[in-house]
């Protein structure tokens, strides 16, 4: 099974900073420190909306949940409303905590030659496009199984180096699976994006809604247009080894509000996600 999110990121909560204001505020304790990648909640009866990084969302239900990008640092405001009133809270983005991963890959995966890069330059102009998205709510947590085998995902957040060469943190999860085995989405969505990928091989995003956008990458072949309506569980494709893979496997990445986070923590118990504590 998918690791429990509580095991990995409970031992870096630590205390919760939390302002109370109808305006300005001051800090009252100090601050929850949490990994990057990780996901933050915060409950409370009233809730009507939550924001942070120039973005305002609803909440589920009493809880606002906060993601914390995989490249993110420093010191996070983040805010809420409550029974009409403005509330803060302070959340340190702790330090690095993934490993160094060393693959060896088709060297045209690590140097594309140059007829290539017009292809890649665009088909990552449309990836990033689907991260502004916006839509109501058509999820719920926890997310539903992107493999209906059990499968351990592993690998979030490695800083890869590909045949020796640094490149960006793997900002999803590999599930080991068999070529062929069916892929499930996750919850009910509309496809935002199905299509061949330089990197990605066949790939399919799925919109959720409420800033939630689900990937699922090196498939063998697609089974869902672009536009299309699925409901949780559905099968989108199948498992594959196609664009930069080294074997049958399923890559499966979530982007909430615009931020890479472990997939992990929306796959496990929403108990074990670190809370802002009143």
């Amino acid at each position: 099974m998918i690791a429990r999110a509580g095991s990995r990121f409970a031992a870096a909560v630590a205390s919760v900073l939390i302002v109370l204001a109808s305006g300005v505020g001051a800090w009252a304790a100090e601050p929850v420190t949490v990994a990057p990648g990780s996901v933050v909640r915060w409950q409370g009866s009233g809730t009507e909306s939550c924001a942070a990084y120039g973005r305002t969302w609803s909440p589920l239900g009493p809880t606002c949940w906060f993601p914390v990008d995989l490249l993110g640092e420093g010191e996070l405001i983040l805010t809420r409303v409550r029974d009409g009133r403005q509330e803060q809270a302070h959340v340190q983005v702790g330090a690095y905590p993934y490993p160094v991963q060393e693959l060896q890959v088709a060297e045209r995966m690590v140097k594309p030659d140059e007829e290539n890069l017009p292809r890649i330059e665009r088909e990552a102009r449309e990836v990033a496009a689907l991260w502004t998205r916006a839509g109501p709510t058509r999820y719920s947590l926890p997310l539903g199984r992107p493999l209906a085998s059990a499968s351990a995902g592993r690998s979030f957040g490695a800083r890869r180096v590909l045949n020796g060469e640094p490149r960006s943190p793997h900002s999803g999860v590999d599930l080991k699976a068999a070529r062929g085995e069916e892929v499930l989405t996750v919850a009910d969505g509309v496809v935002a994006l199905a299509d061949s990928h330089y990197f990605a091989g066949n790939s399919v995003f799925v919109d959720h809604g409420g800033g939630l956008i689900s990937m699922y990458f090196h498939l063998d072949t697609i089974a869902v247009a672009e536009g299309q309506s699925v409901g949780r569980g559905e099968t989108l494709g199948t498992v594959g080894a196609t664009g930069r893979a080294t074997g049958p496997h399923l890559h499966f990445g979530l982007r909430w509000h615009g931020a890479r986070i472990d997939p992990a923590l929306l796959l496990g118990p929403v108990e074990d996600v670190p809370t802002i504590r009143e």
